[in-house]
């Protein structure tokens, strides 16, 4: 990445964000019509000291909730947080903790899917991507957008797609679900669940922090949820193994 870009790109956005545009009075001495550092400190819950080394490049390695918090301290768009989260990513040299190709599911677990048919069913791993599904998934969660993605994530979609609000009418329980997965699973040491927490710090912001930070109880295994107009208990079978894959199931409730 190039010399402190983050830094640069933070003051940039800082300098371009007015006082109006958050809600903050605009007094008549200002030498510039962004925002002031503390003004932004402030709106972000850090020190102006700790902006100031962010944006001076001596401190290049702020947390997701820091940078989230500072995301929405300035309001930004979603193109500019995932701008953001690039940036963190390059400057620390971190590597995309997905696998080039899917993980190998065992020939009986891809029968299983098979034999359920029309019935929605999925296999996830601990971070939530979904890995395989049945034809009945495939035609429940394709027109919502979810299986867009090479690689689809649950957690990601609720909380970085604004199809899932219209997908999940029950839309901040199915987040307290997913986020409460997601902090089990980096609790317990899964680098890919860590790392997406970081990510969705800061692309959702405190939608997912908040939720992430005061996660106090496993995520229900069972239970019943709305998807669009269809009300579907589910119901999760740990599969054995080590990779702590998961077959979640979708019953007419």
């Amino acid at each position: 990445m190039a010399e402190n870009a983050l830094g640069r790109f933070l003051r940039a956005r800082r300098e371009a964000t007015t006082p109006a545009s958050v809600g903050l009075p605009t007094g008549p001495r200002r030498r510039t019509p962004g925002l002031r550092r503390g003004e932004l400190a402030e709106r972000a819950g850090i020190s102006v000291e700790y902006l100031t080394r962010l944006e001076r490049g001596s401190d290049r390695y702020p947390s997701g909730q820091v940078l989230g918090s500072l995301a929405d301290a300035l309001v930004l768009a979603a193109d500019e947080r995932v701008h953001l989260y690039r940036l963190i990513k390059a400057d620390s040299g971190a590597q995309c903790q997905q696998a080039s190709t899917p993980p190998v599911l065992r020939p009986t677990v891809r029968a299983l899917l098979d034999r359920l048919g029309a019935t929605p069913a999925y296999v996830a791993d601990p971070a939530g991507d979904v890995l395989a599904c049945s034809d009945g998934f495939r035609a429940l969660a394709g027109p919502l957008g979810l299986l867009d993605e090479e690689r689809p994530n649950l957690a990601r979609y609720v909380f970085a797609d604004a199809r899932a609000r219209t997908a999940f009418p029950d839309w901040p329980e199915i987040a307290d679900r997913h986020a409460a997965a997601v902090r089990a699973a980096a609790d317990l040491g899964d680098l890919a669940a860590g790392a997406l927490a970081v990510e969705l710090s800061i692309t959702a912001g405190t939608e997912f922090a908040d939720r992430y930070e005061s996660a106090s109880a496993l995520p229900p295994q069972t239970g019943v949820e709305r998807w669009g107009t269809r009300r579907l208990a589910y119901e999760t079978l740990a599969l054995p193994g080590e990779d702590e894959h998961r077959v979640v199931v979708l019953l007419p409730a």
